[in-house]
C-alpha cells in the first residue's frame, strides 16, 4: 500500500482525525461550488476582503462569550454584504473600499481579542486553520451551510450561469444584477467561514481559487467545473491532511502546499504541452 494512502487509514483511526476529514470534505464541497463562482466572475479580491474581515466575528465571538462558528457566520454575512454594495455603488474605488473594510475587519477583531478577559486562544489557529480541533457541532453546522449552498445553487443555476458570464445581457433581460451579486457574495462569505476552520483566513483564498482554476482548465461547464472543483479540493485535504500527519507539520499549511504543488506541476505540463504542439505544427 503506498506510503501516503497507509498514512490516512492509520490516521482514520483517531476520532479527532475522523473530524478533521470529515471537516475537509463538507469543506470541499463549498469550495468547488462557491470558488468556481468567484473565480469565473472574478471576484477573488473581495473573496480576500470578506475573509480577512471575517476575523473581526471571531474576536467578537469571543468578547461576548458566543459561539465562534455562528457569531462569524453573522459577521461576515454583514461585512460582505456592506463590500456587495460599495463594488456596486463605487465601482471606480471598490479595490480601495474593500482594502479598507479588509483592514479594519481584522483590526476590530485583534482589538476585541485583547480586551477579552482572560484571553488564551491560540491565534495561529485562526490565522492558519485549526482542522484538527474541529467539534461535532461545528461540522453540523458546516454539513448544514453545504446544504444552503447546494439548494440555492441548483435553484438559481440558470440566472447565475447567465449573471456569471454576461452581466449586461442578464440585465437587458430583466433578471435582478445586483440581488444576484449580493447573493453570490453572501454565499462567499458562507464558504470562507467554512474554510476558516480548514485553513485558517490567511490560506483561504488559496483553496478557494486553485481547485476551480484547475477545474476550469479542462470543464467545458459551469456544473462540470464545481464539480471537478470540488473532487480537487478533496484531494488537497485529504493529501494534506497525510502529509501533515506524517510529518508533523501545520495541517492547514500543508493542505495548501499540496494544492500549489499540484498547480504548478499540472500549469507547466500544459505550458510544455502547448509548446511541444506550436513546434510540431511549425514543423
Amino acid at each position: 500500500m503506498p506510503g501516503p494512502l497507509q498514512d490516512l487509514m492509520h490516521m482514520l483511526q483517531f476520532g479527532f482525525m475522523q473530524h478533521a476529514v470529515l471537516a475537509g470534505l463538507l469543506a470541499s464541497v463549498a469550495c468547488g461550488i462557491v470558488g468556481s463562482l468567484v473565480v469565473v466572475n472574478r471576484l477573488v479580491f473581495l473573496a480576500g476582503g470578506v475573509a480577512h474581515a471575517a476575523y473581526g466575528g471571531v474576536g467578537l465571538a469571543f468578547y461576548l462569550g458566543l459561539p465562534v462558528l455562528p457569531c462569524t457566520v453573522g459577521f461576515s454575512l454583514g461585512a460582505s454584504m456592506l463590500m456587495a454594495g460599495v463594488s456596486l455603488r463605487y465601482k471606480e474605488k471598490a479595490d480601495t473600499a474593500i482594502g479598507v473594510l479588509w483592514a479594519a475587519g481584522m483590526a476590530f477583531g485583534i482589538i476585541l481579542l485583547d480586551l477579552t478577559p482572560g484571553y488564551n486562544v491560540d491565534l495561529m489557529s485562526f490565522l492558519f486553520g485549526s482542522i484538527l480541533a474541529v467539534p461535532v457541532q461545528d461540522l453540523w453546522l458546516m454539513a448544514a451551510l453545504d446544504g444552503i449552498l447546494i439548494l440555492v445553487t441548483s435553484y438559481f443555476y440558470p440566472t447565475l450561469l447567465l449573471f456569471s458570464f454576461d452581466r449586461e445581457f442578464a440585465r437587458a433581460r430583466g433578471l435582478a444584477v445586483t440581488l444576484l451579486h449580493c447573493l453570490l457574495v453572501g454565499m462567499t462569505a458562507l464558504t470562507v467561514v467554512m474554510i476558516i476552520r480548514v485553513v485558517g483566513l490567511i490560506l483561504v483564498i488559496a483553496l478557494l481559487t486553485i481547485p476551480p482554476f484547475m477545474a476550469q482548465r479542462r470543464a467545458r461547464s459551469l456544473a462540470r467545473m464545481m464539480c471537478m472543483a470540488i473532487g480537487w479540493s478533496c484531494v488537497f485535504c485529504l493529501g494534506g491532511l497525510a502529509i501533515s500527519y506524517q510529518f508533523d507539520i501545520t495541517s492547514g499549511a500543508s493542505i495548501i502546499a499540496v494544492a500549489s504543488a499540484c498547480f504548478f506541476c499540472v500549469t507547466g505540463l500544459d505550458a510544455v504541452r502547448n509548446r511541444l504542439r506550436a513546434s510540431g505544427a511549425r514543423s
